[in-house]
């Protein structure tokens, strides 16, 4: 009886992975193959072009979306990981649950609601679109990501490690940066990897916060592009080219975020096989 119950959980375990593979796989083929016939070098170095001329690229939009990711991870980053840290160590508490609770009510706050929000704070108080305000609105999108996901796996490290440690005499501020997070650091940079690729590719807070740019901009105070608007804008035009490009847009997206998650993935891997 354990045998077959045991061979019924394999199975069902192979069907799930294979039904969470086959759309995804079914999506990057599509988005591989249509984005790869217009798929060319100048789309990372060249500005938007009217319909009709040749060639013309991401270039701005690129330099916006590693922009606004980065001063989002800025701010969210360090915010959910010792938020996190907090209610996983600290969380037998009032406050602690307060905190917890309205992580779980932001995470299901729709994205568009998140932007319309920085628009009535920064947006109407600047009187200026921003790539500041769009930062703002991706770093509260990925913050409740990074402080459950911190907290679901330092929930996981044994108990054990904790006590070895305080019972050597180490503050308990030192335990848990130098063997609690340590043992975490693979599942937390997962988390963080993740809250990043929903950021990169968010559209709808852009729209109410970082609006977009057909220039070249890097400050903080002026508007500025952004790959999923760009896609996004030529997408719902009616201009075939413009189609095209938007599914080239939509591929470099992709790669970017894979390119983030497999380097994350080696970066962790690498540190816990020296440490070890």
């Amino acid at each position: 009886m354990r045998r077959v119950i045991d061979l019924a959980a394999r199975w069902g375990c192979a069907a799930a992975l294979l039904a969470a593979l086959i759309p995804l796989g079914s999506l990057l083929f599509y988005v591989t193959i249509k984005g790869g016939a217009a798929f060319s070098w100048s789309l990372f170095t060249e500005l938007p072009k009217p319909v009709g001329e040749p060639d013309g690229g991401f270039g701005n939009a690129i330099l916006g979306t590693f922009m606004l990711v980065g001063m989002a991870c800025a701010a969210a980053l360090p915010l959910g990981i010792l938020a996190g840290i907090y209610v996983s160590e600290y969380g037998e508490n009032r406050f602690a649950r307060i905190v917890r609770f309205c992580a779980d009510v932001l995470s299901g706050v729709p994205s568009i609601a998140i932007g319309i929000f920085v628009y009535s704070i920064l947006v109407v108080t600047l009187r200026s679109f921003s790539a500041l305000a769009g930062a703002a609105s991706l770093a509260i999108i990925m913050l409740p990501t990074v402080m459950r996901t911190t907290e679901e796996i330092l929930a996981l490290v044994p108990n054990s490690l904790r006590e070895s440690a305080l019972a050597l005499g180490v503050p308990r501020w030192r335990v848990i940066l130098k063997v609690v997070l340590r043992a975490g650091a693979p599942g937390i940079a997962t988390g963080a990897m993740l809250a990043i690729a929903r950021a990169a590719g968010e559209t709808a807070p852009l729209l109410f916060t970082a609006f977009g740019n057909l220039h070249w901009s890097a400050r903080p105070g002026a508007p500025i592009a952004s790959l999923p608007v760009q896609i996004y804008t030529y997408a719902v035009s009616p201009y075939e080219e413009w189609h095209r490009q938007a599914f080239a847009g939509a591929l470099i997206l992709v790669g970017l975020v894979l390119f983030l998650n497999v380097g994350a993935r080696l970066a962790t891997r690498t540190k816990n096989t020296r440490s070890h």
